[in-house]
């Protein structure tokens, strides 16, 4: 009887240990080949088409651990994204629309990241003779002219800043601007167009200089102050959605707005030149 006793605890003692190395083997598992986590960021088409996402993603990843999984779109969409609770965070360019998306509860603050400019581009011929530092008389003198004008269309940053100047110079481009074309597409599927066109547009220097070498369009306005163009992110708010991924998100906004991310910001560069400026101050 003992010696029957004897081996049955010693054949549990050996399931026991195979179950420990089992569990050892998959926890070991885990350790390395477990997913990393997943962050859903609604931005501009401007940072993708630029390249600086692929500049400033992998570092974020290798420093956190974290996907970022990218929904590139207009600022309007992105933000009507962020209030369906479609994303967990969004980096955009529209201040006064980015603060009505916090005030309405869809977000939890409005942080600065980064800023470039906008720039008026054309034909090298400049049929218009919109040349020069006045954003809003450039427009007039494309309307005025009959020449192409490319719009996006899309509800987006650029396209809220290009309506803003055409508000500004007290004109409605659909009905005074005989070449006017709403694209509906990002920056950087219009900037072709405008290209093939010969027509004029407004973009984000960043856009336009990863575009530059494919286009024979010009800067011909740039420098108005009218012409700023802030970048800010913002968490989607846990309160309303509250399946988000609170933490991730702080912790993008956390790295992009730090000493690594802000120096990764300013180096970033296409053919020499600096695309975006650092927003937060040292």
């Amino acid at each position: 009887m003992r010696s029957l006793v004897s081996k049955a605890r010693a054949r549990a003692r050996v399931w026991v240990g195979v179950g420990f190395l089992a569990i050892a083997g998959v926890v070991g598992c885990s350790a390395g080949d477990h997913p990393a986590e997943r962050l859903r960021l609604a931005t501009t088409t401007s940072t993708e088409n630029s390249g600086l996402l692929d500049e400033l993603l992998p570092a974020f990843r290798d420093a956190t651990g974290i996907d970022v999984e990218v929904l590139s779109m207009g600022t309007g969409k992105a933000l009507a994204t962020g209030e369906r609770g479609d994303c967990d965070v969004v980096l955009v360019h529209a201040p006064a629309a980015e603060q009505a998306f916090v005030d309405a509860g869809f977000g939890v603050a409005r942080v600065p990241v980064m800023h470039n400019d906008f720039v008026i581009l054309g034909p090298p011929s400049d049929p218009a003779s919109a040349r020069g530092g006045d954003a809003v008389d450039a427009l007039s003198k494309i309307a005025s002219s009959g020449a192409t004008f490319c719009s996006r269309g899309d509800d987006s940053g650029t396209h809220k800043k290009e309506l803003a100047l055409w508000s500004e110079a007290k004109l409605d481009p659909e009905a005074t601007a005989a070449g006017y074309v709403e694209t509906g597409q990002g920056m950087g599927a219009t900037l072709m167009q405008a290209g093939e066109r010969g027509a004029y547009t407004l973009a984000d220097r960043g856009t336009y200089l990863s575009y530059r070498g494919r286009l024979d369009l010009v800067v011909l306005v740039e420098g108005d102050d009218r012409l700023k163009n802030p970048y800010g992110i913002i968490a989607v708010n846990p309160e309303r959605h509250p399946h988000v991924n609170r933490d991730g998100a702080q912790r993008l906004i956390e790295w992009l707005t730090s000493d690594d991310g802000q120096r990764r910001i300013g180096a970033f560069r296409v053919d020499g030149e600096v695309l975006f400026h650092p927003s937060v101050s040292r």
